[in-house]
């Protein structure tokens, strides 16, 4: 299916379509966690821009066309396009470049370079997904295997946030407990 038209007016009235040509209310939670996890591809795609490793660059925009995938699987409930293959995949980007960090003995805040401020946006917005998908999950059928990818997604971005502050030699910024 190629898009040709991109201004339909079908949504004029707060619907959009389903891939099985069925409508929803714009604000339906099927509809927020497909938007949701547009959203955090979006935000791998601005990650995207900034100067990464040739590794991260690589696993990233696999990740962008495997949420692709999943927000097909969640545009057509009868589809399945995340595997528990795509979940061993995270797992063990997780184990490399987790390997090459030095153990955290504090919590860290989001920050340090850009890029790895960018990376800790996404996976905030990956933890929302991962909600989305749970509150679509309460009221219609969702694969638990689509809650675990989000999981090791988000772990996977602060894995990689870390990685990015220690290639650009940026250190990261630990909480520290204030008295009180």
């Amino acid at each position: 299916m190629r898009l040709t038209k991109i201004t339909t007016r079908t949504g004029d009235d707060g619907t959009t379509g389903l891939a099985d040509g069925s409508r929803l209310a714009k604000n339906s939670p099927r509809i927020a966690a497909i938007g949701t996890v547009d959203e955090l591809n979006s935000q791998l795609g601005l990650l995207l821009t900034e100067t990464l490793s040739p590794t991260m660059r690589e696993s990233l925009l696999g990740i962008q066309h495997e949420l692709f995938e999943f927000g097909g699987e969640l545009a057509m409930p009868s589809h399945v396009f995340i595997h528990e293959t795509h979940i061993l995949r995270l797992e063990n980007w997780l184990q490399q470049f987790n390997s090459e960090l030095p153990p955290l003995k504090e919590f860290i805040l989001p920050g340090g370079s850009r890029a790895a401020a960018l990376c800790h946006v996404a996976r905030t917005v990956c933890r929302r997904a991962e909600r989305d998908c749970l509150s679509l999950g309460q009221v219609e059928a969702v694969s638990p295997i689509l809650l675990q990818y989000l999981n090791r997604l988000s772990d996977l971005l602060f894995v990689f946030s870390r990685a990015i502050n220690r290639e650009q030699q940026v250190a990261d910024a630990q909480w520290q407990r204030k008295g009180g």
